[in-house]
């Protein structure tokens, strides 16, 4: 989401790198203590539960082939953004970005979970891979690359559909004069 915010002016590119650094660490912490929690249980098998990781081929909860992942993760990432640029846009309705993003990232999940167990967010990838490792981590790329090309594109659509803000203001400024 940072990488199209980006694309699409809503966050500073100066803060981009920090930010995502700062979201893996959080990911990976996160991760952790999950990790603490599950293995809490007796007979628990972190690699062998799958530990929520996400993949294709046989890692895939449906057994889906890699490209269907790639085209799944990049769409609905490209989707989410788009959802969450629309509704936190001046020009919507102030109090209602939270209805509309969370009821998004519900379909999300209600439609990507059997297919790759949905990431549309490296840093949600990279903190379970790297307790499961093996697979886990050899298919951690897919789960950077789509949603960061998912992510890119919507940056770059929703402000070519919507107007950018600067360009809102003007119509605005217009409009009053």
């Amino acid at each position: 989401m940072s990488v199209g915010l980006t694309v699409a002016g809503r966050f500073p590119a100066r803060d981009l790198v920090p930010y995502i650094a700062a979201q893996v660490v959080g990911a990976v912490i996160g991760a952790f203590v999950l990790a603490l929690i599950a293995t809490g249980k007796p007979g628990f098998d972190l690699v062998a539960s799958g530990f929520a990781t996400n993949g294709y081929g046989e890692q895939s909860p449906g057994h889906y082939a890699m490209g269907t992942a790639f085209v799944c993760e990049a769409v609905m990432t490209a989707f989410f953004l788009f959802v969450i640029l629309g509704a936190t846009d001046k020009r919507a309705p102030a109090g209602f970005a939270p209805i509309a993003i969370g009821l998004c990232l519900t379909l999300i999940h209600l439609i990507s979970i059997p297919v790759t167990n949905t990431s549309v967010n490296p840093a949600r990838s990279t903190g379970p891979a790297l307790f499961v490792g093996g697979e886990a981590i050899s298919q951690l790329w897919l789960f950077w690359v789509a949603p960061i090309v998912g992510a890119v594109i919507a940056g770059i659509v929703y402000p070519a559909v919507a107007g950018r803000r600067e360009a809102v203001a003007a119509v605005a400024v217009r409009e009053t004069a």
